[in-house]
Formats: structure tokens, sequence, C-alpha cells
């Protein structure tokens, strides 16, 4: 049942429109109509949605002052007494939503952001326009900058002047081991790639770049995993293809499975990125690289399927889409990775070092240098830059 046959039934529903918040209650529950969200997502939200009103009046508020200051004080008094769920805050987010487009509430506050934030913020515009950054790996290099710039200069612009090479080297020094050796790796490229951007827009005189340590790490020291075809194989004849979830995992997973996509280009996917009649589909990959692959037989029959009979109806132009409304695209690659690691655990595959999306690429590349492929033609279909992973494959296959 959706939201238009649960409404036209609900109880609780005549009295929010038949109460006091009746015009709230009208716009709120057409838009999730609109997005066809289930019986019990628009029961839960409406219920939700009584409780904070009830709330926010009692406490002496006017229903139009009603804002995110409010929905935020509301949810911390509200997980006093009972369990949170964590459908709560994107359903009130939905009504704040709702509401503004309605004009019946003032347009969201501009936020406040620090000094620390404003340099940062600048700093992720630019890796996003000059260096073509994904928008997940452009926020993960902004906490990472955020966190390094609280810490070497807590006065902000005007601490930048005492910036010195034992500064950048104490700070790695101090955090080098907080995760694993990748993970300070990692950091020490992105505090590298900070500095030199200070530097660029002078806000430092020093190029601190270059003090920045390296961490050792072994190039293939971690080679790895990969199925074998025969496991590959058993993982995409576990899915239940007479469901619609089961559709379009399938889809994914042969798409990781047989073109050997990273999770975050199978989730940027679009219906205009497959072109029927020459067979090929267009991969939106790192760095804004794009790339044209022959969609093979076998993936665009999956696709075609998923397409006719698993895909909601929804004007968003996403390949893959959530099987729960609202009806819209993934947000980034994670989801890609659950429906991996979950297809995995379904065809009991374990004994592995990683499950997720990225397993069934590295088991691609294995499969093709054992049937013979040349270490360049492996780069060119998982569209590397450098010929590693190749060499790593060959690795594997001794």
């Amino acid at each position: 049942m959706n939201a238009t046959d649960y409404l036209n039934r609900s109880a609780l529903y005549r009295k929010l429109v038949y109460g006091p918040y009746r015009e709230f209650a009208g716009v709120y529950a057409a838009k999730m109509s609109n997005e066809g969200l289930s019986r019990h997502c628009t029961w839960r939200s409406l219920s939700l949605f009584r409780d904070l009103m009830d709330w926010h009046v009692g406490n002496g508020h006017a229903p139009q002052d009603l804002s995110e200051v409010h929905v935020d004080r509301f949810l911390e008094h509200r997980f006093k007494h009972w369990k949170p769920d964590s459908g709560d805050r994107s359903a009130l987010r939905r009504l704040l939503l709702a509401l503004r487009e309605k004009g019946l509430i003032p347009a969201a506050l501009p936020i406040l952001r620090s000094e620390h934030e404003k340099i940062v913020d600048a700093f992720g515009q630019y890796l996003s326009t000059e260096r073509g950054l994904a928008a997940a790996t452009m926020g993960s290099h902004k906490l990472l900058s955020l966190r390094f710039l609280r810490e070497v200069c807590p006065l902000g612009v005007d601490g930048f002047a005492a910036l010195t090479p034992q500064t950048v080297i104490g700070y790695v020094e101090r955090h080098a081991l907080d995760g694993s050796a990748d993970s300070g790796k990692a950091m020490c490229g992105v505090v590298r790639a900070f500095l030199r951007y200070l530097h660029l827009k002078g806000f430092i005189s020093m190029p601190l770049a270059g003090c920045v340590p390296s961490i050792r790490r072994w190039r293939l020291a971690g080679l790895p995993t990969f199925l074998p075809p025969e496991k590959v194989q058993k993982v995409l004849d576990a899915c239940d293809r007479t469901t619609a979830m089961g559709r379009r995992d399938y889809a994914v997973l042969m798409i990781l499975a047989k073109l050997g996509l990273r999770a975050s280009e199978v989730s940027n996917l679009n219906l205009d990125d497959i072109d029927w009649q020459s067979g090929t589909i267009l991969v939106h990959g790192k760095g804004r690289r794009q790339a044209t692959m022959p969609l093979r037989h076998d993936v665009g029959t999956a696709l075609v399927a998923y397409i006719r009979h698993g895909r909601p109806a929804s004007a968003c132009r996403r390949l893959f889409l959530r099987t729960l409304a609202p009806h819209v695209g993934f947000t980034s690659g994670s989801a890609i990775t659950w429906i991996a690691k979950q297809a995995l655990e379904q065809a009991d595959i374990e004994g592995y070092a990683h499950h997720g999306a990225h397993l069934f690429r590295h088991s691609l590349a294995t499969d093709l240098l054992r049937s013979g492929a040349s270490f360049a033609e492996i780069g060119q279909l998982l569209r590397h830059r450098r010929p590693s992973f190749a060499i790593a494959a060959m690795c594997l296959s001794l």
C-alpha cells in the first residue's frame, strides 16, 4: 500500500486535516503521496509530524516559526523518552522542504561558517573545479584539512605566519598512527595538497608541502583478493530475479563482474549513458574522465530486464534507483558496495579479505590475465593509468 491509498483510509490523517495544523498536514501528505512513500513510512511521518507540532506549539511557538533549530530541539527532547528511529530526521527534513515550497514557513537561515570552515570550503571548491575530484573524495579531503587547520592554526588566518616545518612534521607524527598505514598515507597526501593550496593562494609564504613526511607502504605488499569464475557465477545465480530488487541487484552485479566498473561508476550511470544501437555504455570515471565501453550482450539483457520489470517509475535519470520511495538514484557508491556485500553473504562466499564491489573488479582482472590477456589490455579495460594492478593480478596467478 502506498501513501495515497493509506491517506484515503487513515484515521490519523483525518484527525490532522481537521485539526489546528490542517494546512501543514495537507501539504506534507501531498508531498509524501507525490513521492510514493510506503504506508508504514507515511504513518510514521504523520505521527512524528503530530508530535512535533504539539511540542512546538506547546512551547509557545507559532506554527509558522518552525525551523531546523526547533526540529533539532524536538528530536533532542524526543530521544530522551523514545528510542530514535533512523528515518526521523529525514522525515522532518522532508516536512520543512514541503512547507517552504508552499511558502508556509520562512526560508532557511544561512549557516554561519567559521573562518576555518570558509578556508576549507574554498579548498573543496578548488579541488572540485580545478582538480576534478569527486564529491565523496572532496568531502574526505575537507574533513582531514579542517582537522589539520584547527589543530595547527587555532587562531585562523592570524596563525598562518607561525606555521613552520616543525609544526607540520609534529602534526603528522601525532596522527600518522591514528588508523592503518593506508589511512596515514592518505592523511599525508591531503595535508600536502592543502599546504600547496594555501601557498598558491597566498595564505602562507613558505612552501611547506615538501615538509610532510612520507609513510612507507610497500607496493603490492597486500595483494587484492579475487573470486574464481565459478564463485562469481554462484553469486550471480543466488540473485532472486523474480523480484524488482533482485533484478536491480543482478544487473548491478553483472556490471561489476563483467565490465569491472567501480562502485561509484555504477551508481553514477544514467539512462542516457547507454547507447543501445551501438551497444556501448559511457562510464564516468575518476577525475571526470569518461570512457565508452562495449556493452556485453549478457549485461545488456540484465539491464533490459531491470528497466522493463524492476525499475520504478521516476523522473530521475539515474539508471539504478532506490526500491523504496522516494525513487531516486544512490547518493554514492556505498549503496553499490552494500549490494555486493549482501550478494556475497547470500551466496555464502566467505574467507576473503574484502567483501565488496571491488572484489569483482579484481576477479575480472585476474581471470583475464589467466586467460592470456596482456597487462595493456587489462589496464585499458579497467581504465588504469598505471599497470600496477595488472602486475598484482599476475602475482596472484603464480
